[in-house]
């Protein structure tokens, strides 16, 4: 019987841990709040010469100022189509084209707008918790397989299931962590 057999069921699942952390840090990126970010809108998808694109391959984006994003189109041709998303995307953006470049203005936050970005917050979060169970969910059935088919002991069976929650929890206290520095940003 192998005495570290538990901990490899458990060591499987932390990259996939840190992959949910790191969507979930990306997903909060896009949400809008008082100081723009080019992350908002870099992965809007723009239709030129009949194909998608994220605005991020078409351009470079830049925030000059808190409440301004600047897109600079690699070529002229892609203005008229970046204009036309960004209108569609429904951030509440009005763009402005001022030479090679296009502007954008962020309204100031509303109450109503800001109790929106909290509600699509905590969706956000309760998705990546939901991901992170299944992978608890995941390594306790491969725990008590191993411990069916013998490869562990009752004991490590145990262990690494403190193990298991000690791990989620921590995961847990990351996306608090994320959701209330988010939290400050939008108010």
């Amino acid at each position: 019987m192998q005495n570290n057999a538990y901990k490899e069921i458990i060591d499987k699942i932390k990259p996939e841990l840190d992959k949910t952390i790191h969507f979930f840090e990306g997903e909060l990126q896009k949400l809008r709040t008082s100081h723009a970010s080019p992350a908002m809108i870099e992965d809007i998808e723009v239709d030129c010469f009949g194909s998608k694109f994220p605005l991020k391959q078409l351009g470079a984006i830049s925030s000059p100022q808190s409440n301004q994003l600047v897109v600079q189109p690699w070529d002229k041709s892609y203005m008229e189509p970046i204009e036309k998303a960004i209108g569609k995307s429904g951030l509440g953006m009005s763009a402005v084209v001022d030479k090679n470049l296009i502007r954008l203005n962020l309204p100031s936050l509303t109450e109503e707008y800001r109790k929106s970005l909290e509600k699509v917050l905590n969706e956000k979060a309760e998705q990546a918790r939901r991901t992170i169970r299944h992978w608890r969910e995941s390594a306790w059935e491969n725990l008590q397989e191993s411990f069916k088919a013998k490869k562990i002991t009752e004991d490590d069976k145990f262990r690494g299931k403190d193990e298991l929650q000690k791990l989620i929890d921590q995961q847990g206290d990351k996306i608090k962590e994320l959701v209330e520095k988010k939290k400050n940003e939008i108010t």
